[in-house]
């Protein structure tokens, strides 16, 4: 499986041990390791197998993500505000009776087609 291009170019700037290593040197081996940069890659055959972070950088990386989704505006929000807002008018005094009288009078389009403010 091929990794894409950003993704591959994150991975080698990481600092790396071998998953052989790993076994050799145990935990406190890669605890050490992790502790000058707070993630470290392990490769297996030099192919990217796995990161490991240390729980600062994971909380950085969390703060991140969290700081993007926030701000970008959910669309979906958008809409429902949106189409509440529209239907918001059946709550009005009268709505009721206003909706009765456009439903029994005939539509007078004129040959035109009314879609609607969205279209």
């Amino acid at each position: 499986m091929s990794l894409p291009a950003r993704l591959a170019d994150a991975l080698e700037r990481l600092p790396v041990a071998a998953a052989s290593s790993v076994k050799k040197d145990g935990w406190r081996g890669m605890m050490r390791a992790l502790a000058a940069e707070g993630k470290l890659l392990i490769t297996n055959h030099n192919q990217p197998e796995a990161v490991i972070l240390s729980t600062a950088e994971y909380t950085r990386l969390v703060q991140a993500a969290q700081a993007a989704n926030q701000a970008t505006p959910d669309p979906l929000a958008e809409l429902r505000r949106r189409f509440d807002e529209r239907l918001a008018v059946l709550d009005d005094d009268g709505a009721s009776d206003r909706l009765r009288a456009a439903m029994r009078s005939p539509a007078r389009l004129g040959g035109k087609v009314k879609a609607g403010s969205t279209y």
